[in-house]
Parts: structure tokens; sequence; C-alpha cells
């Protein structure tokens, strides 16, 4: 292990966090009322998500996240309990409620993403200075949507200023906020299959496919393209290996936060210096732990450890990619 990149700051942007409202209901009936059968409140937003877990996972990281209005205060108070270090950028409005409806009967998982308060120039600039300072030579966490008062290219401008430090980028987003992204040079990115076939335009047929097209990823600047696959694992290709990650057979409650879980665990371990193979082990282990939670709830340490001897990990040779 690296001793002088174990030390470094992990920082995590979150421009568009939520609160989380999780139904779980027998079915859903068109034009009828459903009593839930439960409910909660989590935080929400993929970058709190990614902090969340940072937390879990022993990681002392600062979470950089907008907040507004009464549903922010709400947000406030469960991040301050679930969080040892977060920096606020207040602004009017209010902040987001996400919904997740959970069908006991057929299983189905249906999600519906609120809207988020207008954040402006001035103001997302000045939660990205913070961002910046603290992630130093560190890693800077990326991830998630943004409000739709803020440009496109937000995320590439935050990737060149972590680079500009000397820090790692890591960038889990979609559309064009990641096409913008990769023009950046992130250390990492981290797609879901279904991502990857939107960015480049067309479908994936096998695993070669998809490692074709991280090289060329990668040629475009990116130093680690990991390429999630639900419940068939993950793909992870270096410059010098692709891996390839067999995700422990677990029971599914609800996938809501699995891709952020997997951001962290891999995170977790780039933080203290660890290999390509543990990173990407300890991220699949996550992301399982997670999908055994109700609603948006992560993963708990316990289970994580019993399922990281369960990931396995294998070097694919160049035969079979």
């Amino acid at each position: 292990m690296d001793d002088a990149f174990a030390k470094l700051p992990v920082a995590v942007l979150s421009l568009n966090p939520a609160v989380d409202i999780t139904y779980e209901i027998p079915r859903l009936i068109a034009d009828q009322k459903v009593h839930a059968l439960k409910s909660r409140y989590d935080p929400g937003g993929n970058g709190i998500n990614v902090g969340r877990g940072l937390k879990r996972l022993g990681v002392q990281a600062c979470t950089f996240c907008v907040v507004a209005g009464e549903i922010g205060r709400f947000l406030r108070h469960q991040l301050d309990a679930q969080l040892d270090q977060v920096s606020y950028l207040e602004v009017d409005g209010e902040t987001r409620i996400n919904g997740t409806i959970l069908e006991s009967v057929t299983g189905a998982q249906f999600e519906v993403s609120g809207v988020g308060p207008n954040v402006s120039t001035t103001q997302w600039e000045s939660l990205l200075d913070r961002f910046v300072t603290h992630c130093g030579d560190g890693l800077g966490i990326i991830t998630g949507s943004l409000q739709r008062s803020l440009p496109t290219d937000l995320y590439a401008e935050a990737v060149r200023r972590v680079r500009a430090t000397g820090g790692r980028a890591v960038v889990d987003s979609h559309d064009e906020l990641l096409r913008h992204a990769i023009d950046a040079q992130p250390f990492l990115i981290k797609p879901n299959r279904f991502e990857l076939e939107t960015l480049i335009g067309r479908s994936l047929i096998d695993e070669r496919d998809i490692v074709r097209e991280a090289r060329d990823l990668q040629e475009q600047g990116v130093t680690w393209v990991c390429v999630s696959l639900g419940s068939e694992g993950a793909l992870l290709v270096t410059p010098s290996s692709v891996l390839k990650g067999e995700a422990p057979s677990v029971p599914v409650v609800s996938s809501v936060g699995a891709g952020d879980s997997m951001v962290a665990g891999m995170a977790a371990l780039l933080a203290q210096g660890a290999s390509a193979e543990d990173a990407l082990r300890e991220g699949i282990a996550c992301s399982a732990a997670t999908v055994m939670q109700p609603g948006t709830e992560l993963f708990d340490q316990a289970t994580v450890n019993r399922l990281r001897g369960e990931v396995k990990v294998t070097r694919l040779r160049n035969s079979q990619c």
C-alpha cells in the first residue's frame, strides 16, 4: 500500500442532492389509491450516497452539496447524523424529493426523480472552489445529475480543476455530462452498460465489445474505465490489464444506490493505495450488499466483509478481450 496516497484527502461533489422517499406496496393500480406496506426516508442523490458509503467504509471524506428550503433543512438534519464532514451551499427554492415504489407482488421497481432548485453561476463556482481546494492532490468524486440551470460542461470544468491541483477525478454520470467530462480526461469513469451504449450510440454485444470501447475511451485520456454489468459484476479496464469481477448471488430487494456503492467501494480502496483487483472486488462487494437493502438504504460493513471473499476477480487475456 502506498502510505503517501493513503493519507490524501477525498472530496465528493453533490450539486443536486435529494430526500428519497420509498414506498413498498402490493401493486400499483391505475386511478386507485394504494396504501403502503412500508415507507422510509433517506438522504439521496448519487454524490450523497457515495459520501454515505465512504463513511461506512471508514474513509474520511468531505461531501459538498446544495440545499434549499424546508426539504433542504430536513436533508441537512439527516446528513449531519450520517456524515462526518459536509460543506453546504444554501440557495433559494426547495431541495428535490425523489420517489421509489417497490411492488411486492411483481418485484417491479419504479423511480421518479424530482426537480432541484436553481443554482446561479456564482453559487456553483463558489462550491466548486471549496470542493477543489479540499480535494487537493487526492480524490475528487464527481457524480449525479445537475439542475437544469447549470451548464452540461460543468463536470468537465470540475475534472480539469481537480487535475490542475494534482488530484484524481472520479466521474460517475451519463449522457452529455459524461461526454463532456471525458473530454477533460478524468482518472476513472464508471458507466453501466446502458450508459456506455447511450454514450457511443450503439449496442454492446459482448465483453470484447465493451473492452474495445473502454480502450477507445482510454485513447481519449481516461485512465481507468469500469463498466458495471448488474448481476454479472463489472469489467475494469486499466492501461495494463482487463479485469472481470463476478458478483456474488444475493437476494435483490432494491437496486437503488448500487452503482453509487460501487463507486464508494472502489474510491475507498484507491484512497488506500490498493491494487486495481482489490478496488474492483470492494466495489462489487459494496454494490451486492446494497441491493439486499430496502429502499435507498446502503450496504452495512458486516455484509460487505462477508461478500468480499465471494467476489471472483479474473485477469482476462488478450484472446478473451
